[in-house]
């Protein structure tokens, strides 16, 4: 059975270059603070359980699992997306030939770069302007709102680069890391992110 991007160059073999090895680390490190900030989550709404059962007062606590899911789910999206882990719908891919999936491929990219860029500028912006003006949260801890906002706009940035960082890596000839990745799982008898 043919794979969707067969034909396309292997990503050469050469030992990693010193950017790649440090785009990789970015992404790992924060794919662990996104986990990080589920895991507080979790101790948390424990916390906050307790603290109602027991007659503690717990009310800011809403507001910090608030932030800490936005920064869960943007600090671990260069991530999940370079790891496989997003969701592609591969039905075209696998009727085009190589040449037409590796443009296909890239039009998409592009596209996603485009939409990502827009975001992540407009993030980024909307956080100066937080700090700039010292706006505060306005739930019970008035803290300033840009400091939860830092998350939004990294995670943003951080995808943004993982998005061109695959476009590069289509564009020289090689395979999607997304790909590859999830192909070497498969042949290790790995379907887990797949159910």
């Amino acid at each position: 059975m043919a794979t969707p991007l067969d034909g396309i160059a292997a990503t050469p073999t050469a030992a990693p270059h010193a950017l790649r090895r440090a785009l990789d680390r970015i992404y790992l490190v924060a794919g662990a603070l996104g986990a990080g900030c589920i895991a507080l989550i979790c101790i948390l709404m424990v916390v906050q359980t307790l603290g109602r059962q027991f007659g503690f007062q717990t009310g800011a606590i809403t507001d910090v699992v608030s932030w800490l899911c936005a920064a869960a789910a943007f600090m671990t999206m260069a991530h999940a997306f370079k790891h496989g882990d997003f969701v592609r719908v591969t039905l075209v891919l696998e009727k085009l030939s190589a040449p037409n999936r590796r443009r296909f491929e890239l039009v998409c990219l592009a596209v996603a770069c485009v939409a990502m860029g827009y975001l992540a500028w407009w993030a980024c912006r909307f956080t100066f302007e937080s700090w700039q003006f010292n706006e505060l949260a306005q739930g019970l801890w008035a803290l300033p709102i840009w400091i939860p906002q830092m998350s939004f706009a990294i995670g943003s940035v951080l995808f943004l680069i993982a998005l061109v960082d695959e476009f590069l890596i289509v564009a020289r000839g090689g395979i999607p890391t997304y790909v590859r990745l999830v192909e070497e799982r498969h042949a290790q008898g790995d379907f887990s992110s797949d159910l």
